[in-house]
């Protein structure tokens, strides 16, 4: 099973829990499994939801997606419309229809904002979202909607499991991102543009320093520095560097360049340090 299909039932577990005891009392009596299409109009709503469950246990998620639209369409006004509209997100979810989740998920919330659903919704689409993110050689755009929409489910949902599991996508996602970062200011580093490979680097360190790259990214502001001739910039962003991440071996590489110049960091003392990081960063 794929890792979102997990990260949909760790994540959610209260919702599901409620899902489940939901749907097995949604759940009386047997009934024939129908095409949608030819579900007629006086046919009980409650028979065309069940359909759509049935669907969703056997893993048919996209007629299940049809069949819960067509609860909606045919009982707008009914209960089961609300729950069908959720069970529709889930089911585009699964079928990797992400745009058709996240506009089913935008729509219940607009329909329903104060609904108490309404944060799995938007979980939803912030996972939606997450499942598209593309190789960092790639554009981003996707990988900035994700993490504008996790940071919302956090910010709004600050104590629900949805925000607990968007703060672990979060993180990821920030790694991404500055990995990009990270590409493109190496690139340009390589190419001689170094003022445009620090602003690169630099928006590492000040948005993104809680990822795995911004060691490698003030080494590499180090290095920049000192192929332009701003020693004192250098011998700042280095001492930063070994305050922060004393054993890492960008440290040690950029303590060699220094010393192949007959530079060093600067003295590390704390408030310096934090001084230099402010007026810099």
């Amino acid at each position: 099973m794929k890792h979102a299909v997990q990260d949909w039932f760790s994540a959610g577990r209260i919702m599901l829990l409620g899902m489940v005891l939901m749907l097995a009392a949604a759940c009386s009596g047997d009934s024939e499994k129908k095409p949608v299409a030819e579900a007629p109009e006086e046919t009980p709503v409650e028979v065309i939801y069940n359909q759509g469950l049935d669907e969703v246990t056997v893993g048919d998620y996209e007629d299940a997606a049809l069949t819960f639209d067509l609860v909606e369409r045919q009982y707008p006004y009914s209960v089961w419309a609300t729950k069908a509209q959720l069970m529709a997100v889930f089911s585009y979810y699964m079928t990797n229809d992400y745009d058709l989740a996240i506009g089913a998920a935008d729509r219940f919330i607009r329909l329903h904002p104060g609904s108490a659903d309404s944060a799995y919704a938007h979980y939803m689409i912030a996972v939606s979202h997450y499942e598209q993110i593309t190789d960092v050689g790639r554009d981003q755009g996707r990988t900035v909607k994700a993490l504008e929409a996790l940071e919302e489910v956090i910010r709004r949902f600050p104590t629900s499991a949805y925000a607990q599991d968007s703060q672990a996508k979060l993180a990821l996602t920030q790694d991404h991102l500055a990995g990009k970062e990270m590409e493109i200011g190496r690139y340009y580093l390589q190419r001689e543009h170094y003022v445009a490979a620090i602003n690169r680097f630099r928006n590492v360190v000040r948005d993104y320093q809680t990822t795995s790259h911004t060691p490698e990214a003030l080494h590499r502001l180090t290095e920049s520095y000192l192929l332009l001739g701003v020693t004192d910039e250098a011998q700042a962003t280095a001492a930063v560097l070994g305050h922060n991440f004393p054993s890492s071996v960008w440290y040690r590489d950029s303590y060699a360049l220094l010393s192949g110049q007959q530079l060093a960091p600067e003295v590390d003392d704390e408030s310096w340090i934090s001084g230099i990081w402010n007026a810099v960063f």
